[in-house]
């Protein structure tokens, strides 16, 4: 459950950067938003060890933690920015 809270919050954290941020600043903001994630992960996963799951175990649930709701900014923000001439 905490895992799936843990997505929600990254998945809407996506959609607001997206709804809201200006075209012209939603690379910066991607950015932003991936050092921003990696960090939450990071500190979540060094919670998780702590409470006494395997590393290995908490790797694997984190990739996906992170890369979900990275990927999603990184693939909303390539069809939302308009193309260069």
């Amino acid at each position: 459950m905490r895992t799936l809270l843990i997505l929600l919050i990254g998945i809407v954290a996506v959609w607001l950067m997206v709804r809201y941020c200006p075209r012209a600043h939603r690379r910066p903001a991607a950015i932003a938003f991936s050092l921003t994630w990696l960090l939450a992960c990071g500190w979540n996963l060094t919670v998780g060890v702590s409470h006494g799951y395997a590393l290995g175990e908490e790797l694997a649930i984190h990739a996906v933690l992170f890369a979900v709701p990275v990927g999603l900014a990184w693939w909303r923000l390539g069809r939302r920015t308009p193309p260069t001439s």
